[in-house]
């Protein structure tokens, strides 16, 4: 009975991790949302460096919004273009503005797995423990879900918040664990974690431990590295 009632919580997890990579999911701009910039806008999304001094010198809003949320400086973000994130963010824009959907640059970019941009957001002045997401969680969160593990090694070295609890009642360890599929790159996900401090023994709503749903994946180099961190 108890490894059938364990059965059903993995799959209702599996299922729920499959569902928040949906609901949650980021929305990029879309050729058509392209199609309908204009300046500072239609810059950040060609990547067009002159384009945007003139605008900035002109006088433009920096932090314009799309119909999404999205201002200048996050349609960059989404695009991946440093560069106009630094003139941005030379010029004054928002680093740590939240579009719709209450994402933020550097969330956006650990999601991507741009460590560049991360490392470059952090720099000019983004933070690392902005609380983003309809989940009111982390970028740190979001990197450990998914097993970006330089990501999360690159905000732990910030001061990402190694402990925050999301609306769902997951940390970035927990998350790591069931949303993870136990391999390379969560094992290393959870390792960065641990070795950085993070609290091992914070349970989900249900009290469940990241060490017990580990154990309860099969998950056996994760499980070592929290039991290691429990000794």
């Amino acid at each position: 009975m108890a490894i059938a009632v364990k059965s059903v919580l993995f799959a209702a997890t599996a299922l729920l991790g499959a569902m928040l990579g949906t609901a949650a999911a980021q929305t990029p701009p879309s050729p058509l949302d392209a199609s309908a910039y204009e300046g500072l806008h239609a810059a950040a999304y060609a990547g067009n460096i002159r384009r945007i001094r003139e605008l900035v010198l002109s006088g433009a809003d920096l932090e314009a919004r799309d119909g999404s949320g999205r201002t200048p400086m996050i349609v960059a973000a989404f695009q991946s273009h440093d560069a106009v994130v630094r003139v941005l963010a030379d010029a004054g824009a928002d680093l740590n503005a939240l579009e719709n959907s209450e994402y933020d640059i550097i969330t956006i970019a650990a999601v991507a797995n741009d460590v560049d941009l991360v490392k470059l957001a952090l720099q000019l002045g983004g933070k690392s423990g902005n609380v983003t997401s309809r989940y009111e969680g982390t970028a740190l969160i979001a990197a450990a879900h998914l097993g970006h593990d330089a990501v999360v090694r690159t905000l732990i070295e910030a001061g990402a918040p190694l402990d925050h609890v999301n609306n769902l009642g997951w940390t970035a360890l927990i998350e790591a664990v069931i949303l993870g599929d136990g391999g390379p790159l969560h094992v290393q996900t959870v390792q960065a974690l641990v070795e950085a401090g993070a609290d091992v023994n914070v349970a989900d709503r249900r009290g469940v431990t990241p060490l017990v749903h580990a154990r309860t994946r099969g998950y056996a180099e994760i499980v070592a590295l929290i039991e290691a961190a429990t000794e």
